[in-house]
């Protein structure tokens, strides 16, 4: 399988070095926009692996729609139009879209799933994630991903922060928090009476966003036109 990567930062290095390693898998090149390298200027492309930046989203979806690619879309902080670009891209293509590609957070969200409708009557939930001071958005999506996993339906205040006096209400806070070196830490508590339930994860190296990402690639060039989130993808 021929993989192109858009972006050179940080994860695109992390990817194409993984790439290259595996078994079954062959770089057919990394793009970075800024420097105006384009995915046109590539050969032969299986699949489009996108960690960039959300402003690089159009070209992704302009190259996958003209040459029938399918892609992964891994970039964070897509908002509104972007989501609509990833949408309709998946009416054409094969797309696979996450807000993290961590094996682990997507079992963590399948089992917030489960679990949330047995305790949230007699536990408080509150989602706290700590990140790199370079990252931008706030709150990760990851922890919005999580938030959904607990509250599908939106039936929850959804509180960012906290400042000044007020009861707690029905409601789920979300907190962030920006420094130093972080890779990822994310946690979901269920505080109850007497017992308190933490479901942690923390991500140690980028190399795991990585290894989910290429888990994507294998599902989505073998699959048939569509949207798919990682759910798809690790359990059918």
């Amino acid at each position: 399988m021929k993989v192109a990567i858009m972006g050179k930062g940080a994860m695109g290095h992390v990817l194409s070095a993984m790439v290259e390693e595996k078994d079954g898998f062959q770089l057919a090149g990394a793009v970075e926009p800024l420097n105006g390298e384009k995915l046109e200027d590539l050969g032969e492309v299986d699949v489009v692996i996108d960690f960039s930046h959300p402003a690089n989203l159009p070209a992704v979806a302009e190259y996958c729609r003209s040459n029938g690619v399918p892609a992964v879309l891994a970039t964070t902080a897509y908002g509104d139009a972007e989501m609509e670009i990833v949408r309709e891209l998946a009416t054409q293509v094969p797309v696979v879209f996450s807000a993290n590609y961590s094996l682990g957070i997507n079992v963590i969200r399948r089992v917030l799933a489960e679990i949330t409708p047995v305790l949230e009557s007699a536990f408080d939930i509150e989602i706290v994630e700590k990140h790199h001071n370079k990252k931008l958005d706030s709150p990760s999506g990851t922890a919005m991903m999580l938030l959904n996993a607990v509250d599908p339906e939106g039936e929850y205040e959804h509180v960012f922060g906290r400042e000044g006096n007020r009861k707690r209400g029905k409601e789920i806070g979300i907190h962030a928090i920006r420094g130093g070196t972080i890779a990822g830490e994310h946690e979901v508590i269920f505080a109850g009476t007497d017992e308190i339930i933490s479901i942690k994860h923390n991500a140690d190296s980028k190399k795991i966003f990585a290894a989910g990402a290429l888990k994507a690639a294998e599902f989505v060039q073998k699959a048939g036109v569509g949207y798919y989130t990682m759910e798809e993808v690790l359990f059918g």
